[in-house]
């Protein structure tokens, strides 16, 4: 059973995330939130598997309570879903800059919302290269003179398999556009998030933008 907490300071949009969820035979609304700061109280106590957390909040908004719920501490941390009203809203980037494992829109579909619950919930990440793509272009001016370290750590497979996925590919896709196994592209893929020291694909393909080692154009 994955155990989720909704947090959105709308109650229609809460009651309506949880009857989606609650129909399936494998998702269960364990807990709810109006505001950033009780989301965080909420996930502290409940220890949920996944949390849609609304983007826009009064008070402590999705942004700084994705911060405080992934700080480290004791015991795994949530897989976080920001949900929002619009696709190119400046506060999806910043919240996946600080952990979400990616974002929905209010107008997805619910096969799409109850297919994304579970992506994550197996430690996958809910990937949009086009947007995220776009976001990090708002962001170019930003990126530093000087790429980090990391760059230049990366072997010449690394860095392809990093380019690959950030145009959203899989692991099993990688491989096969590659020409290796299964396995060997997920050691790929766990070596890259190693030596850009990020915990998934999203934040991953966030440090390639920001860094300049990808570059958020349309060619990027």
């Amino acid at each position: 059973m994955i155990r989720v907490v909704l947090a959105d300071d709308e109650r229609m949009v809460r009651t309506a995330l949880r009857v989606i969820l609650d129909a399936e035979p494998d998702l269960e609304v364990v807990g709810e939130a109006s505001t950033g700061a009780e989301a965080v109280s909420v996930v502290r106590e409940l220890r949920p598997d996944v949390v849609l957390m609304d983007v826009r909040m009064p008070g402590v908004d999705g942004i700084r309570a994705t911060e405080r719920i992934l700080a480290p501490g004791p015991g795994p941390a949530p897989r976080i879903v920001v949900v929002t009203t619009f696709e190119n809203d400046a506060y999806v980037y910043d919240a996946l800059r600080a952990g979400a494992a990616g974002y929905l829109l209010k107008r997805a579909a619910a096969e799409d919302l109850v297919a994304a619950v579970r992506l994550v919930a197996r430690s996958d990440s809910l990937l949009y290269p086009a947007a995220l793509r776009g976001l990090a272009a708002d962001r170019a001016h930003l990126r530093p003179e000087a790429a980090p370290p990391w760059v230049a750590r990366l072997t010449e497979r690394e860095a392809e398999v990093l380019r690959l996925m950030a145009t959203g590919l899989t692991n099993a896709e990688i491989a096969r556009r590659m020409g290796v196994g299964a396995a060997t592209a997920k050691t790929h893929v766990a070596a890259v998030l190693a030596k850009t020291g990020t915990r998934d694909r999203t934040q991953a393909v966030i440090a390639a933008y920001e860094s300049g080692f990808i570059a958020p154009g349309p060619d990027g």
